[in-house]
């Protein structure tokens, strides 16, 4: 009960704002500002004719005291001073010096009207201007009061002409009672309609705050979706596309603020289809769209079609297009799939590993038992194989290892020459290979980000596949260093092996592939997840060493800033013939560019 009789008799109808933000605060001002110049302007405009009327009833002798000239003169300069330089105070305090200024002034200003008024004017309507001020502009409580002392003033009017014509008017004293009353009921529910109108307000402008807010988390929801979104009406305009929808239909060249037609472009003639036949059958549709840039660029797109609820008994007059990129969707699909292989293959490599030792341990004990020739070759051979599972198995787990964690620190910094001459000088002691590599250093200051057992097993990796496919004959096998702009540096292996088939090339660096059936398939595969995990990039190329055209497997990778001032020896001892080579690349190709056609693919984090 308590909370009725607070909201009746609230400061005024203005509070029902006072509980939303500053924004709304704002627009109660406004509103209050509004309402209250309304009804300065409306006393201005009484008092004038008031004014103009006392001045007529002054000429024309009609009859009145002439000072009431006078008070209406004072009454107009008041109402147009409070116009002029008065401003609507913060409401809040059921008495302020503003009310007496303005409804004090015009129930003197009319009381004294209508007591010495003559020639029969009544004044008594007026009195409902200060009653609406107060019931709107100020409390319950304000106009209540206006309107109490309005009625004790007809009352005493009554009484006093009763005195002095020594008589009872009870006529008068009903038509007093019957004012008074009328003014309460119009202080009453003018205060109470606006307070429910102040409430509707302030409850269109939370929603229209929230409707606001739910607008802008679905713009920025939308302008951050890899799906593009495009609006489109039943003629093939297209309203509205987030910027992934954008770069799909036009790439970076998207005209901004532009309205397009899906049928202006033939390369956009299958959504405009698409969009058509929603419309036509009236229900959500899918479907894959190709659209041809030029000959080089095609883009593969997954469609679907909604639209939107029908207005007015009409049908939905927008479709909304969700277009994915197929590549993508299927890099998903390949990267899921990889990502079970690879689990499935790194546990079932770990269950290998234990028996595998235990056949190669029995092997070298039988080996050394048996003397016939005929079982030592079959002892090699058990031996062989044995050492070839061994390997399948490493490269499983090196799949496994190589895949980034959360808790990776910064990789430490390298000296690039230095590091690769001892990666290649241990790989040549190991492989025999003197006479068919040759390394070539070009970047002395260079560091790079890496590390050492990985650039290591990078490495390692390029040269066992160029050697298995190498002429073995001298200097078959580069190994070159050099910057290539950018702050990067280029390391390439290069072989002078037969060139890739096309579909090798279309699946170069994925796992479990290899044009050779004694091949893992795993070691170009590492090398890309390597690359990847240090923010370099391995592609292969068709180049050019000393008149001979060979492979090559070059990997970019970033000149680190914060290499040692110390200088690192990188010289070591190599075999004659170590010479430096002529290097002569394709003419398509500037040292450092990523062929496109070859570049490894990103797989997702």
């Amino acid at each position: 009960m308590a909370r009725d009789v607070t909201s009746q008799f609230a400061p005024s109808w203005l509070s029902a704002f006072e509980s939303h933000g500053a924004r709304s605060r704002e627009k109660r001002q406004h509103a209050f500002f509004r309402l209250w110049r309304a009804f300065m302007r409306a006393r201005v405009f009484i008092a004038a004719v008031l004014l103009a009327l006392q001045v007529f009833v002054v000429v024309t002798g009609s009859g009145g005291p002439n000072w009431l000239v006078m008070v209406c003169a004072v009454h107009l300069s008041a109402a147009l001073a409070v116009l002029i330089w008065s401003r609507p105070t913060e409401l809040g305090k059921p008495f302020q010096l503003q009310w007496l200024l303005t409804i004090g002034v015009d129930l003197l200003a009319f009381a004294l009207l209508q007591h010495f008024q003559q020639g029969g004017i009544n004044y008594t309507p007026l009195f409902a201007l200060p009653v609406l001020l107060a019931a709107i502009l100020g409390s319950l409580t304000l106009a209540l009061a206006t309107a109490a002392s309005i009625t004790l003033y007809m009352l005493g009017e009554a009484a006093l002409s009763a005195a002095v014509l020594s008589e009872v008017s009870t006529p008068r004293f009903l038509q007093s009672g019957l004012t008074g009353t009328g003014f309460f009921l119009v202080a009453v529910l003018a205060n109470q309609l606006a307070l429910r109108l102040a409430r509707e307000e302030a409850l269109a402008l939370s929603s229209q705050a929230a409707a606001r807010t739910q607008a802008q988390v679905n713009e920025l929801v939308i302008e951050g979706l890899s799906e593009g979104v495009l609006v489109v009406d039943t003629h093939s305009v297209v309203r509205n596309a987030n910027p992934a929808a954008q770069f799909m239909l036009m790439g970076e060249d998207y005209p901004h603020g532009a309205k397009l037609l899906l049928s202006a472009r033939p390369a956009w003639e299958g959504l405009a289809k698409l969009v058509s036949e929603t419309f036509r059958v009236g229900h959500p549709m899918e479907s894959e769209i190709r659209i041809d840039f030029d000959e080089l660029t095609i883009h593969r797109l997954f469609a679907r079609t909604k639209l939107t609820s029908a207005q007015g008994g009409r049908r939905g007059g927008l479709c909304v297009l969700f277009l994915e990129d197929l590549r993508e969707v299927e890099a998903r699909v390949r990267t899921e799939k990889l990502a079970s292989m690879g689990r499935m293959s790194a546990a079932v490599a770990h269950e290998i590993r234990n028996p595998l030792s235990a056949i190669t341990q029995a092997n070298a004990l039988l080996d050394e038992e048996v003397q016939e020739a005929g079982q030592k070759r079959l002892t090699r051979m058990i031996e062989q194989n044995a050492q070839r599972l061994s390997r399948i198995v490493d490269d499983i787990l090196n799949v496994a290892r190589v895949q980034p964690t959360q808790g990776d620190t910064a990789p430490p910094v390298l000296p690039l020459d230095h590091t690769v001459r001892q990666i290649t000088h241990e790989w040549i002691r190991q492989n025999q290979a003197q006479r068919v590599l040759g390394v070539h250093t070009h970047a002395p200051t260079a560091h790079v980000g890496f590390d050492p057992d990985h650039l290591r097993r990078l490495l390692i990796n390029l040269l066992d596949n160029a050697l298995q496919h190498a002429s073995r004959t001298a200097s078959s096998i580069r190994v070159i260093t050099q910057p290539s702009g950018n702050d990067r540096i280029r390391l390439s292996v290069w072989s002078d092996s037969a060139p890739l088939e096309a579909g090798v090339l279309r699946h170069l660096f994925e796992p479990f592939f290899s044009s050779e059936s004694r091949s893992s398939g795993l070691g170009l595969y590492i090398c890309r997840e390597l690359c990847e995990r240090y923010g370099a990039q391995i592609a292969y190329q068709r180049s050019r060493l000393d008149q001979r055209e060979g492979n090559e497997f070059y990997v970019l990778m970033a000149s680190s800033a914060n290499a040692p001032r110390q200088p690192v020896q990188q010289s070591l001892s190599y075999p004659p013939g170590d010479s430096l080579p002529s290097l002569t690349r394709p003419g398509s190709l500037l040292p450092g560019d990523l062929p496109r056609s070859h570049r490894s693919p990103r797989s997702p984090r």
